[in-house]
């Protein structure tokens, strides 16, 4: 049995024996993006140090645990918080949850995160629908033996459900005018709430430092909209056990050379938190319809 296997089934007979809970959707909820997990009807915590061998998240904004429970009705696992590459783990650990995650029953996931805006127009604040990834300079979580839930060669060309990217526009477009009414209602104008969902291509880059400016120059001619340290290797995971995914990025600065002000950890965070209710008005319209499918 190959290390990476004997971890998976590991955590999930640790997480079996504390619950029978079926997720239909599962989470991953980014920098300052955590508390949307206030919206579930909890069941069940598990936090990620309790379970043998599994990756723990370092990093502020981060609280490193598995919630169970149900949004609206809908059966639902939340990642509140990630672990990710930079924080020395391998890159099979850093996907570990998320497999744990189908293993347990999800067949949709949901990916959001903080990222630096690239696409021109983009200010920080705005929502990203991603539409592709470039996933080129990190390895890939499918390195080593195959796990038997999916192919050794995986296609990549849709990695990003379409239906899932419809349901995303069409949540946007109904929640805009509700988003400008909370805006206006608690006097928030500093955070784009008005700004249309924007759409494009993310690239994750390993970190943990923040990227040069001629760095971003180079990943905006290779195509990409916005940059960040995550998600592209989860969402090349779950596609391999043929989860249908979907993400949303929330820009929360410009990415380098694009602004006057060096980049820090605090402007993500506290940009998060202003798009914080934008955000879970939105996440809650698509988990909605996501339950119909």
């Amino acid at each position: 049995m190959s290390e990476v296997k004997d971890k998976l089934d590991t955590a999930v007979a640790f997480i079996r024996e504390k619950t029978n809970f079926v997720p239909k959707i599962a989470m991953v909820l980014g920098s300052g993006l955590g508390d949307f997990a206030e919206k579930i009807e909890i069941e069940l915590e598990i936090p990620y140090a309790a379970i043998p061998g599994f990756p723990v998240s370092t990093v502020s904004g981060h609280s490193g645990r598995f919630i169970f429970g149900n949004v609206n009705g809908v059966p639902v696992i939340c990642m509140k918080g990630r672990v990710h590459y930079y924080e020395g783990y391998d890159i099979t650990d850093v996907v570990l949850p998320i497999r744990v995650m189908g293993r347990l029953g999800a067949k949709f996931l949901i990916l959001t995160n903080a990222a630096g805006g690239i696409q021109d127009g983009m200010e920080p604040g705005d929502l990203m629908m991603i539409t592709d990834h470039i996933s080129s300079f990190v390895p890939s979580p499918l390195k080593g033996e195959n796990l038997e839930y999916g192919e050794r060669f995986p296609d990549m060309s849709h990695v990003y459900d379409e239906e899932l990217q419809r349901i995303i526009t069409k949540s946007a477009d109904e929640t805009l005018y509700e988003n400008a009414a909370l805006a206006l209602e608690n006097d928030d104008n500093g955070s784009n709430i008005f700004s249309p969902l924007k759409k494009g291509v993310y690239c994750q880059l390993p970190g943990p430092n923040y990227e040069t400016p001629a760095e971003i120059r180079m990943i905006k001619q290779l195509g990409a909209d916005a940059v960040g340290m995550s998600t592209a290797i989860e969402a090349i995971a779950a596609h391999h056990l043929n989860m249908r995914v979907c993400g949303i990025s929330c820009i929360t600065n410009k990415a380098a050379g694009l602004q006057d002000k060096p980049l820090s950890h605090e402007e993500v965070k506290a940009t998060s938190l202003k798009t914080e209710k934008h955000f879970t008005t939105l996440m809650m319209r698509i988990i909605e319809k996501i339950s119909a499918l």
